[in-house]
């Protein structure tokens, strides 16, 4: 396990987005991402046909950062997204405080905080 040494960016926009989001990440320096389906109930989600209402498809997108990439690649997702523009999307950040597995991305103990030896 180790501790600390990455963030999580959650990027969710409408559907057909997410190529342009894991691309504008990996230009930006991340190694890639997770796509998830999901579905919008925003305010600017409502939507119906004959009057049904229709719950837009979402995709949800999740990639993993070195602390020190984070404002970078957010702003190359926020970009890439649009996500100033109302009804776009919205994208956050989350600190992995514990990551199990990803052996092969593992934090450097120089890198932790409080650490530097």
């Amino acid at each position: 396990i180790h501790e600390g040494c990455k963030n999580l960016i959650v990027t969710i926009v409408k559907k057909g987005w997410s190529e342009r989001v894991i691309q504008a990440s990996r230009n930006a320096g991340a190694t890639g991402g997770t796509v998830l389906m999901g579905r919008g109930t925003g305010i600017h989600e409502t939507q119906s046909v004959f009057g049904l209402p229709i719950e837009p498809e979402k995709e949800i997108i999740l990639t993993v950062v070195e602390v020190d990439q984070t404002d970078t690649v957010l702003a190359a997702i926020e970009e890439a997204a649009e996500l100033n523009n109302p009804g776009m999307g919205i994208a956050f950040v989350v600190n992995l405080e514990k990551i199990a597995g990803r052996v092969h991305k593992a934090c450097e103990l120089s890198k932790k905080p409080g650490n530097e030896s």
